[in-house]
């Protein structure tokens, strides 16, 4: 289900609001940025993070991939944390592989709401238990055969190859030791908060060491800002997304809409972080919150986080360290990359282009 490191791939992120389509590559042993495309979504196109009207969300699709200009056809795409069944196993050290999966196997049943062949599954071996020498923890990871059925089928019908499937958490973790890179000591000894505000979600990732030992979803995200703007502004769906992202608004935006809704924001993430630490007895305190997801690039909500929260703030950029090549648009990448998080965490677990 869940594949293996290949040649380049596609990074798909297909969200409640937009499509976010990256391609990544190699250039003197560092990542470069080759093409990258954004689609907005009309609204119930996909809710809840599954996918409702196939045949819009392949039209949208082709756009992205005839926006971006790429020509490479495989392509990775994540499924949300709400869809996935996650469970850490533990089992006697030195079992064989196969050993390994008939455990995994017989467990499964244990953990899975479904039938069992209704299912795809994978699991890897994490390593050596933290609390127990003699036993290895296995990542078991399923969701319902039907959903990677239509991500295949969408891949598809769009002249794409579905090539390998992750879960939208693991995919912003695999893009977090590039964001480690403008962290103190590249983030070792930090305990990390990644905070992924998405269109309908927001989605709290702790990682210490660059291991995620904490996430947890919200039901919040910038779709609230969306629909208040379309109401107050006498605006569709898109035309309300297409608004935010020009930023063309009259001047009474900023303290009708924008600025509660950054308050809103700010009382989001503060209350998640407060519910990982009633969670937690071992972690009790943050070192830096990385803020994600298209709400990231609102002016100023990182400094509004930062000083309700007593803790250092910054807005993702997988980029920084990345070669920024002729065809991605160095300006408007800018602007979107905190919500590229996912599909270049996808696009990493390709090789070069």
């Amino acid at each position: 289900m869940f594949g293996r490191k290949n040649n380049a791939m596609l990074g798909l992120d297909i969200s409640t609001s937009m499509i976010k389509l990256l391609e990544l590559g190699q250039k003197k042993g560092k990542h470069t940025v080759v093409s990258y495309a954004t689609e907005v979504l009309p609204d119930e196109a996909v809710i809840d993070g599954k996918i409702v009207d196939l045949e819009v969300v392949v039209n949208a699709l082709k756009r992205a991939i005839k926006q971006s200009g790429t020509k490479v056809k495989e392509v990775a795409i994540a499924i949300p944390t709400s869809v996935a069944v996650i469970k850490t196993l533990s089992f006697p050290l030195g079992l064989s592989e196969r050993e390994v999966e008939e455990q995994v196997m017989l467990e499964a049943e244990n953990y899975i709401p479904y039938p069992i062949e209704d299912v795809m599954l994978d699991f890897e071996v994490i390593g050596v238990s933290d609390d127990d020498d003699s036993s290895v923890d296995v990542l078991l990871v399923a969701t319902q055969s039907e959903y990677i059925s239509i991500l295949s089928d969408v891949a598809e019908d769009a002249g794409l190859k579905l090539k390998l499937v992750d879960v939208s958490v693991y995919a912003m973790e695999n893009t977090y030791h590039v964001l480690a890179q403008d962290l103190p000591n590249h983030g070792q000894g930090l305990t990390v908060a990644l905070v992924d505000i998405g269109a309908s979600t927001t989605t709290l990732n702790v990682l210490v060491d660059g291991k995620s030992v904490f996430s947890r979803e919200h039901a919040f995200g910038g779709q609230i800002l969306t629909e208040e703007i379309a109401q107050q502004y006498g605006m569709s769906h898109q035309e309300a997304e297409k608004a935010k992202k020009e930023n063309k608004f009259p001047e009474s935006y900023e303290s009708e809409l924008l600025t509660p809704f950054k308050q809103t924001m700010t009382t989001t993430v503060t209350r998640a972080l407060q519910f990982f630490f009633s969670a937690s007895t071992q972690y009790q305190s943050i070192d830096h919150i990385i803020l994600a997801g298209g709400c990231a690039s609102i002016k100023g909500i990182a400094a509004m986080i930062e000083e309700n929260t007593d803790t250092v703030t910054s807005v993702a950029n997988p980029f920084g360290n990345m070669v920024i090549t002729g065809k991605a648009k160095n300006t408007t990448l800018a602007n979107d990359s905190p919500s590229l998080l996912t599909a270049s965490g996808l696009a990493l677990r390709g090789g070069s282009s």
